[in-house]
């Protein structure tokens, strides 16, 4: 009888082995694949809505910035929308790490309609900033791109 149970348990064994190796092979396949998905997905746009400087010299800027200088992203975009026009039109802190970030080849682009409701569009301009009507170019961006927002 013990010999029965054994050679019962060791059959099991020997035809579950293979496919448990199997399923292995196919979960590395799966790891492989999803980190080259991930390798094609080079399009980042931040957009950035906080009026609060914390939040954008600890978070938006630090990630934003590092994201093209390290290359974790081919193409990085920092929209400007809302409340952080204002802040980044009055804070010189704020203007010099955009310029860093323009200067490292991050594309910066703020809203129009944004900058216009707060009076601060000309001078998002003197900052070498694009200042457009962005509420097309966003739609088409998460469409088209990863889009995080802060």
């Amino acid at each position: 009888m013990k010999h029965k149970f054994l050679m019962t348990v060791l059959m099991s064994l020997f035809f579950s082995i293979p496919m448990l190796k199997a399923s292995e092979v196919n979960f590395k396949n799966d790891e492989v694949k999803n980190k080259t998905e991930m390798s094609e997905a080079d399009k980042l746009v931040v957009v950035w809505t906080s009026g609060d400087k914390e939040v954008a010299m600890k978070m938006v800027f630090m990630y934003t910035y590092n994201a093209k200088k390290q290359g974790w992203w081919d193409d990085v975009t920092l929209l400007v929308w809302g409340p952080s026009s204002k802040l980044l039109s009055q804070d010189k802190d704020l203007q010099d790490y955009v310029k860093k970030m323009m200067e490292s080849g991050v594309h910066v682009m703020a809203c129009k309609a944004c900058a216009d409701q707060y009076g601060v569009a000309d001078q998002l301009k003197e900052h070498g900033i694009t200042v457009k009507y962005a509420g097309e170019d966003l739609t088409k961006f998460i469409k088209e791109r990863k889009v995080v927002t802060f």
